[in-house]
C-alpha cells in the first residue's frame, strides 16, 4: 500500500491577517475547487470561521463523476500559522492536510503538505501513480491559481 505525501508552496502577496481571513472561512474552500468536482458543502449551520474539532461535510466528485461524501474534521489550529485537517469519512483510506502560513519578505508563503494513503491496497496503489496523485497536482494547481486572481 503507498503512503503519499504531497507538497504545495506558493508566495501571496498580501498579509498574514488577510490570507487567514480567507482561508479560515469555510465556505471559501468552494471558491478554489475546480468545480467539475461537483464540491458542495452539506454541513448544516457552517460558521464563518473554523474552530478545532469543526465537522464539515459536503459531495464531492473527485473521479470518474462519482458523487461521495467527504466529512472532515479540523484536528489543529493555531490561529494566523496553521489548521490541519483529517478525512473521517471519504475516499482516501488515510489523509491528513496541513496548510501553513508564514509572513515573508513578498508577503505571506502559504505551504500544504498532503499525506495520504489511497483506499483498494494493491490497486489504490497502482491508481495513485497513475490517476490520483495527477489529479490532486491538477487540483492544486487550479487552487494556486485562483488564490492569486484572489489576492491581486
Amino acid at each position: 500500500m503507498s503512503f503519499t505525501t504531497l507538497i504545495w508552496e506558493q508566495v501571496i502577496n498580501s498579509t498574514v491577517e488577510k490570507v487567514w481571513d480567507f482561508i479560515a472561512t469555510p465556505k471559501n474552500l468552494s471558491v478554489i475547487t475546480p468545480d467539475y468536482m461537483g464540491f458542495n458543502i452539506i454541513s448544516k449551520e457552517l460558521p464563518d470561521k473554523m474552530y478545532e474539532g469543526l465537522i464539515i461535510a459536503y459531495k464531492v466528485k473527485p473521479l470518474l463523476g462519482i458523487q461521495l461524501t467527504w466529512v472532515s474534521e479540523i484536528v489543529c489550529i493555531k490561529e494566523f500559522h496553521y489548521f490541519i485537517d483529517e478525512q473521517k469519512i471519504g475516499p482516501y483510506k488515510f489523509w491528513h492536510h496541513t496548510h501553513i502560513i508564514t509572513p515573508v519578505e513578498n508577503g505571506v508563503l502559504m505551504k500544504d503538505i498532503l499525506n495520504y494513503k489511497p483506499p483498494l491496497s494493491f490497486i489504490g496503489s497502482v491508481l495513485n501513480q497513475i490517476v490520483i496523485k495527477k489529479k490532486l497536482y491538477e487540483i492544486f494547481a487550479y487552487r494556486r491559481k485562483k488564490i492569486e486572481e484572489i489576492f491581486r
